[in-house]
């Protein structure tokens, strides 16, 4: 059986982070690491009462705060857990299976906005339908992978902003990445702050871009949630 660690980059997320690791910890067995980016709204703190079995502060970005749980984890697999988002019970069991493959590197799971609407279920499908053909999932999809695989490749790209995909292209390299039929939880947060439409369309947008070579760096200032 393999040991996970769930590590949950944070920033002000004083409203849910008690929830998010309360969840985290319900996936038993597994090691939960909160990494806090510098949230001035005690986040850590509640974290820790929550019950988080590692808590620390890196520099702020999701690419430094997943780094540097990464380097201070003890599993032998790494799940990457945004704090708005939360699996359901069973799916570490679905982790541990899929991964007794040798030749699968990793995966993540179907996503599920929670918010009704026939707009939500489309996002749904469409993020699915990006990983089955591109094998690119972003981190709201719960990207879990071989720790070894992980430190091989160096870890999240050193960037503000779509450290995932950058590091999904990576890792696609390397073996087998599957879509779990588990689903995780998203909060509809975002979409609901931006607009569904506006926001599916900024993503794609911005993605169309960093695919055609303009930095991630740069683009960083077009959207809200990245410092």
């Amino acid at each position: 059986m393999f040991t996970i660690s769930i590590i949950i980059p944070a920033l002000n997320e004083a409203a849910g982070i008690a929830e998010a690791v309360g969840r985290a910890r319900a996936l038993l067995p597994a090691e939960v690491i909160v990494v806090d980016g510098g949230s001035t709204d005690g986040t850590l703190d509640l974290a820790r009462q929550a019950g988080a079995d590692v808590c620390l502060t890196s520099e702020r970005g999701r690419a430094n705060q997943q780094n540097s749980g990464a380097a201070v984890s003890r599993g032998n697999v790494l799940l990457f857990l945004h704090a708005d988002c939360w699996l359901e019970p069973g799916s570490l069991a679905a982790v541990d299976a899929v991964l007794r493959d040798p030749a699968c590197v990793g995966g993540c799971f179907q996503q599920r906005i929670d918010a009704d609407g026939l707009r939500y279920r489309w996002l749904e499908r469409g993020d699915a339908l990006r990983v089955k053909l591109w094998t690119l999932a972003y981190g709201d999809q719960g990207i879990f992978v071989r720790k070894s695989v992980f430190d091989q490749l160096g870890g999240f790209p050193p960037l503000r902003f779509m450290e995932d995909l950058f590091f999904m292209k990576r890792l696609r390299r390397e073996g087998r990445f599957v879509l779990l039929d588990e689903r995780l939880h998203v909060s509809a947060r975002r979409w609901q702050q931006h607009g569904v439409v506006r926001q599916t369309v900024r993503n794609w947008t911005l993605t169309a871009l960093a695919q055609a070579g303009v930095s991630p760096d740069r683009l960083a200032r077009f959207y809200s949630h990245v410092s």
